[in-house]
């Protein structure tokens, strides 16, 4: 029996996937906007970690991956809005991977990391 690799995972030694890049765990309240059903939905969640990439969080609604969401929440007393694309999302946590963040929003996550 195989082992599928997530695209999202390097492997080193074959036998020991190693995601790429590194996570912190963080752990803010997050607002998720996003489109179904004809409408714009509005749901919350908490982050569990966070990378320059995405991040993990546990989410209230219906995700799917490959669905585009605006995300908002703070990183230390700044506000953040980007955008996202869900990459993983079970009934129990998402995954997102951010798009079009600018340096300084990646310096600002950067900086959080080095402080977890």
């Amino acid at each position: 029996m195989g082992i599928a690799v997530h695209p999202s995972l390097k492997t080193q030694d074959t036998s020991i996937p190693v995601r790429r890049p590194a996570r912190a765990l963080f752990s803010v309240p997050i607002t998720l906007h996003y489109l179904s059903g004809g409408g714009v939905r509005t749901t919350r969640g908490i982050t569990l970690d966070i990378s320059e990439c995405g991040l993990g969080a546990l989410v209230q609604g219906n995700l799917h991956v490959g669905d585009t969401v605006a995300i908002d929440l703070i990183l230390h007393e700044h506000p953040l809005s980007t955008v996202a694309i869900v990459r993983h999302s079970s009934n129990v946590q998402s995954g997102f991977e951010f798009l079009g963040m600018t340096a300084e929003e990646r310096l600002q996550i950067t900086n959080i990391m080095e402080q977890s």
